[in-house]
C-alpha cells in the first residue's frame, strides 16, 4: 500500500477536485492593533504547509480567523466557499478542522467512543456510551491512521501526551474534515512522539490541506514539504524550507544563526 500512497509535497497533489484554502488580503485588528494585515496564503490538496514565525507574528490569530474563532476582513476561501463570516460550527460543518496546543478529547471515554462521538452517528448520548456491536469503517480508518488501533478501548485520559495529539487528528478525519489547521502538535512531545506525528501527518497529508503553526524547527525541517513565515501579522517569506532558510529577512528576523548552523555538517557546528 506504502508505495501506491501519494506524499505530500511543494504545490500539492492537486487535481481537477483538489480540494484548497485560499486566504486573500486577510486582516485581524484587537482594539486597534493589528495582529494579522493583508495575509495572502494558498495551501493545495497535498502539501503540508508550516506557518512558522516569532511569538506575537499571528500564526494562531491566522488560524483562528479561518476557523472563526476571530472577526476578520478580507476573504478566506475553502475550495471556492467563503469562511469569513461565519460561526465556527458553519465552517466545521464545511470539512475545516482546528486542534489547539492542549488536546481537547474526552479523557473519561474510550479511544473508541471519542471517535464514535466525533463521528456524529445519529445515535443519543446514552447509545454513544455503551459499547457497539460494530465499528463505522471511517473509525476504523482513523484508528489504523492514528497509530491508535490497539488503544481503542483504553480511557483517553490513560493517553501519552503525543496520543492525545493523534486521537484529536482522528476525531477530525471521522469528521470529514479536509482542512486541517493544526496549531503546535508536538508541543511537549517527545522526540519519538514527534517523528511519529510528522509520520502522521504525511500519511493525512497527501489527500488534504494541511497547516501547521509549529515552533520546532527541526520538526519543520524534516516534515514540511513547504512553509511560511510570518513576522509582525504579515508574511514575510515562503518556499520551500531551503528556501526560507537561506532567506536572508529570515534569518535576521526570526530564525538567526540557528538557521544557518543548522543547515552546516554537524562536525562544524561547534
Amino acid at each position: 500500500m506504502t508505495e501506491t500512497t501519494p506524499q505530500p509535497k511543494l504545490g500539492g497533489n492537486a487535481g481537477m477536485s483538489s480540494e484548497y484554502l485560499e486566504v486573500r488580503g486577510l486582516s485581524v485588528s484587537f482594539d486597534g492593533f493589528k495582529a494579522v494585515t493583508e495575509v495572502d496564503l494558498t495551501v493545495l490538496q497535498g502539501d503540508v504547509r508550516f506557518l512558522i514565525g516569532p511569538n506575537g507574528a499571528g500564526k494562531t490569530t491566522l488560524i483562528d480567523a479561518i476557523t472563526g474563532l476571530v472577526p476578520a476582513t478580507g476573504s478566506a476561501q475553502k475550495t471556492g466557499v467563503e469562511l469569513l463570516g461565519k460561526k465556527v460550527h458553519q465552517i466545521a460543518r464545511l470539512g475545516v478542522g482546528r486542534t489547539f496546543q492542549t488536546a481537547s478529547v474526552f479523557e473519561e471515554l474510550s479511544v473508541l467512543q471519542n471517535l464514535d462521538i466525533a463521528a456524529g452517528a445519529g445515535r443519543s448520548a446514552l447509545t454513544m456510551l455503551r459499547r457497539r456491536t460494530s465499528v463505522l469503517p471511517s473509525i476504523e480508518e482513523a484508528l489504523e491512521t492514528t497509530g491508535l488501533a490497539d488503544l481503542r478501548d483504553k480511557p483517553a485520559g490513560v493517553l501519552a501526551h503525543g496520543q492525545k495529539q493523534w486521537l484529536e487528528i482522528g476525531m477530525l478525519l471521522v469528521q470529514n474534515a479536509s482542512v486541517l489547521l493544526l496549531d503546535e502538535p508536538v508541543a511537549g512531545m517527545s522526540a519519538e512522539e514527534r517523528d511519529q506525528t510528522g509520520e502522521l501527518l504525511h500519511r493525512i497529508g497527501a489527500e488534504r490541506v494541511v497547516v501547521v503553526v509549529e515552533h520546532d524547527m527541526d520538526f519543520m525541517r524534516n516534515f514540511a514539504s513547504s512553509v511560511t513565515v510570518l513576522a509582525g501579522g504579515t508574511v514575510l517569506s515562503e518556499g520551500t524550507v531551503e528556501q526560507v532558510q537561506a532567506d536572508p529577512k529570515v534569518q535576521e528576523v526570526y530564525l538567526g544563526t540557528a538557521a544557518v548552523a543548522a543547515s552546516q555538517p554537524e562536525e562544524e557546528r561547534g
